[in-house]
């Protein structure tokens, strides 16, 4: 598939490959078993509600649109899926002996778009999916993400931003795969430019309910409290190493501006956790105490 072709779009290319069987379009019988998955299949995650839905649609009423395969280049005899995992899983749950199928000739490139296309039309890539399809795109067929948006039909900012999510640390990635985050907790994450305290922001927002709106607010507090250490004079803080390494710790932990002082012979000192307003006592009190303060006051 030349990339001319790709240039010009979804509906195109959906036409191009998936437009329903006609008079020139050739449908053919192959044994199930000759079928292998797509091997540049974007999607990992299928509904077990979904494909048993399907089942039972396709025993009813059979098979409305054929699969698209194309011939595996390595093994003669043989046909990879462009098109219709869901169908083919389905089928294989059936034990049909044999399928209908369209063949057609196709690249690599051809046979990754078609398939992102696919699940994007029908919404069924989840965020961290379809950023992996995108990345491949780029990595396998050096593409650039104008290209890609322009393959795929969508604005190449919103092809940036989504492959912004890779930058996310492994245990975010987990949680928005999970859906325990949205899109929106997820690129507010991504302002937070430390993996540690992003990470722990997610597992916070996770347990506590955030909304978006909130993640965001303790992004900017995260990023406020770093700023303000940069830009604290040198004599407010301990010169010895082993202190400044704890107050690090703590402002990293309660994202905000916190002070140890004190020392001497006998060790004595204070710890001061600064907080800006109400609602932001509540959430550096809940942070140290581990439960909130309408909770502790009864």
């Amino acid at each position: 598939m030349k990339k001319d072709r790709l240039g010009r779009g979804l509906g195109a290319l959906l036409g191009d490959y998936m437009e329903p069987p006609s008079q020139e379009t050739e449908v053919q019988r192959l044994p199930v078993g000759s079928i292998v998955p797509n091997p540049l299949q974007p999607r990992q995650e299928f509904s077990e509600t979904e494909l048993s839905e399907l089942v039972d649609s396709i025993r009813e009423n059979g098979l409305l649109q054929p699969l698209l395969v194309r011939p595996d280049p390595g093994r003669p005899e043989r046909y990879q899926l462009v098109a219709g995992e869901r169908r083919f899983r389905s089928i294989q749950r059936l034990d049909w002996t044999d399928v209908p199928v369209v063949v057609r000739e196709m690249s690599d490139e051809a046979l990754l778009v078609l398939a992102l296309v696919e699940n994007l039309q029908r919404e069924q890539l989840g965020p961290l999916e379809e950023a992996d399809g995108y990345q491949a795109l780029i990595d396998r067929f050096e593409m650039t993400q104008e290209e890609v948006a322009r393959a795929v039909g969508k604005d190449r900012s919103t092809v940036a931003n989504m492959l912004r999510l890779l930058r996310l640390p492994p245990s975010i990635r987990k949680m928005l795969q999970a859906n325990q985050l949205s899109m929106g907790h997820a690129r507010a994450l991504l302002s937070v430019d430390d993996a540690v305290r992003a990470a722990d922001l997610a597992r916070e927002a996770v347990a506590r309910g955030w909304s978006v709106r909130e993640v965001e607010r303790q992004a900017k507090a995260v990023r406020a409290a770093r700023s303000s250490r940069r830009s604290a004079p040198a004599g407010h803080r301990s010169s010895d190493p082993l202190v400044r390494a704890l107050e690090e710790a703590l402002r990293e932990r309660l994202a905000t501006r916190v002070s140890i002082r004190g020392g001497g012979s006998k060790g004595k000192g204070v710890i001061e956790v600064p907080f800006h307003d109400a609602e932001d006592f509540e959430r550096v009190f809940a942070l140290i105490a581990g439960a909130e303060a309408s909770e502790v006051l009864g």
